[in-house]
């Protein structure tokens, strides 16, 4: 099988891989777009210990569902995290959070940077008939940007904040402002916010101190974190997506005297992102920078992690 290959933080494209087999309950898909995400490009830095197959936002074609054979030849997308369903967390409804859970092209389970990946019947969602490739690919970061509002509430009358509007952060700021919230959206990548202003969306270089109900903290980096800080009103909440290698240095004694709640945010609902990506009013056709066959993978993660990159696709 060809693929991408990480170990010890360097990649390369093999066409010797093992293909994966299906384990009882699950599918053998082909993938036919997957992008490459920020954890990608971290994981490759050294994130995270990982040798494998990386990459997690994919749609693909069911080729082998053992016993489900209704499920051949169906359109996917797929949940990255396979958890054991049974301990605590499974059983109290966590199950993103299962100790012995295995993530797809990040730990335990082979990514969708290659031909075909293997997952569990019940981490599938079929697309809808409608929805190009080129957008279903999306599903999974939209999922993650819809997060946000799982978590918290947010609608008209609340100042919302954004700083880092890369690849998630284009996706949180947009699903952010079909909720009607006052949003702003701060970064440095003048062509970034550029891409948000064509969708009417207010931004900057910076947003106003104490300003903000909430501010989702996208920036990749370890400062982006003092940053929504200082956006933030006393008593306000910060989301915080961006994973990264490294330590982030905060105050956090302001933590303590303006009472900020802060929350970690990962995956969120497909179905949701699912439904928003078909219903036409979140645009994401726009967000591709680059497009690669998956013998030029090496170069695709090279493209990624240039300045101001946004999403490139790899087609295996």
């Amino acid at each position: 099988m060809r693929g991408l290959w990480l170990e010890q933080q360097s990649l390369r494209y093999r066409e010797d891989l093992a293909a994966p087999r299906a384990e009882a309950g699950e599918a053998i898909v082909r993938v036919v777009l997957a992008g490459i995400c920020g954890t990608d490009l971290e994981l490759r830095r050294g994130y995270s210990p990982c040798t494998g197959i990386p990459g997690h936002e994919f749609v693909g074609v069911v080729e082998q569902a053992p016993g489900a054979e209704e499920w051949v030849s169906r359109r996917v997308v797929g949940e990255i995290n396979v958890s054991c369903g049974r301990c605590a967390d499974c059983a109290a409804g966590r199950r993103a959070h299962c100790a012995e859970r295995t993530v797809v092209g990040i730990r335990g389970r082979q990514g969708a940077l290659a031909e075909l990946l293997a997952l569990p019947l019940a981490n599938l969602h079929e697309v809808p008939p409608s929805l190009p490739d080129e957008v279903a690919v999306f599903t999974e970061p939209t999922a993650a940007a819809l997060e946000v509002q799982e978590q918290r509430a947010i609608g008209p009358g609340q100042r919302v904040g954004v700083v880092g509007p890369g690849r998630l952060g284009q996706l949180v700021a947009r699903t952010l402002a079909l909720t009607g919230c006052e949003l702003r959206v701060a970064g440095r990548n003048a062509d970034a916010r550029a891409r948000l202003a064509r969708h009417g969306i207010v931004t900057g270089t910076t947003l106003p101190e104490r300003w903000a109900d909430l501010v989702v903290e996208c920036t990749g980096h370890p400062d982006g974190l003092e940053q929504a800080r200082r956006a933030v009103r006393p008593r306000g909440t910060i989301v915080l997506k961006s994973t990264y290698h490294g330590r982030a240095s905060v105050d956090l004694s302001a933590f303590v005297v303006d009472e900020i709640t802060l929350i970690g945010s990962r995956c969120g609902p497909f179905g949701k992102a699912l439904a928003s990506l078909a219903s036409g009013r979140l645009e994401v056709a726009d967000l591709v920078s680059a497009d690669y066959p998956l013998a030029r993978g090496e170069e695709a993660f090279e493209a990624a992690g240039r300045p101001g990159a946004m999403k490139v696709l790899v087609r295996p």
